[in-house]
């Protein structure tokens, strides 16, 4: 509501942990606290509801396949992230499927989706930041889907690779723009399409972290990914 974006456009949220504006923190804290208003009672909203732990849990009792898709980076989490310079829920496996009502033992598979680079909107921590001069060389200049900020980037990082997949539990690791990185290799759709450079980055990446890679993209279209299930 208009409310909870002021109040997460101004103040400490805005200045010191540079919140995207978007009104979550000041809501999660009136749920929180027992005075939110829920979607249920907005009468314009009720056509759009659903039960949704039941409606998914209903599908994996019919052996249909079901895909739970997070937000955010893992060290974002609430509970488990850069605190304070998180955001304002757990953002890891299991509180995607708390979020919408799955158990833990009806998960199969775990995928956890790293950049082929690190960015980051706002203040916190960042290990080996480059500078904007240095990101815009690298090419991996990008702006923030809400706030349209400039991402402060830096170099893979395994340590936070590797912590995000012990959270998680992954067991697949999906690596997305590495056309960004790679430019050579965009649009690619198999993996003997890939140059030597970028083969051994994600060799490098499955053997540091012992988790296979098993999606790789290679460009904004849909199709352009390297799927290494099939």
């Amino acid at each position: 509501e208009k409310h909870h974006l002021e109040a997460d456009s101004k103040g400490r949220l805005k200045e010191k942990i540079g919140s995207t504006g978007s009104g979550t923190g000041p809501a999660n804290a009136e749920r929180a606290m027992r005075t939110l208003k829920m979607a249920k009672e907005i009468e314009s909203l009720e056509k759009y509801l659903v039960d949704v732990p039941l409606e998914i849990n209903t599908a994996l009792d019919k052996s249909e396949n079901v895909l739970i898709e997070g937000t955010q980076g893992t060290h974002l989490s609430l509970w488990h992230g850069t605190y304070p310079f998180v955001t304002t829920k757990d953002v890891t496996a299991s509180g995607i499927c708390a979020d919408v009502g799955v158990g833990p033992k009806r998960i199969d598979d775990v995928i956890v989706v790293f950049k082929s680079y690190l960015t980051r909107v706002g203040t916190g921590p960042m290990d080996g930041e480059l500078s904007p001069e240095e990101t815009s060389e690298k090419g991996w200049e990008e702006f923030g889907t809400v706030t349209g900020r400039l991402r402060r980037a830096a170099e893979f990082d395994f340590d936070l690779a590797s912590r995000a997949i012990m959270l998680s539990s992954a067991n697949q690791i999906s690596i997305t723009k590495l056309d960004v990185r790679f430019p050579e290799c965009a649009g690619a759709q198999s993996i003997d399409e890939l140059d030597s450079k970028s083969k051994s980055f994600i060799k490098n990446i499955e053997e540091k972290l012992g988790v296979p890679v098993t999606l790789i993209g290679t460009g904004a279209g849909v199709n352009d990914v390297v799927d290494l299930r099939m």
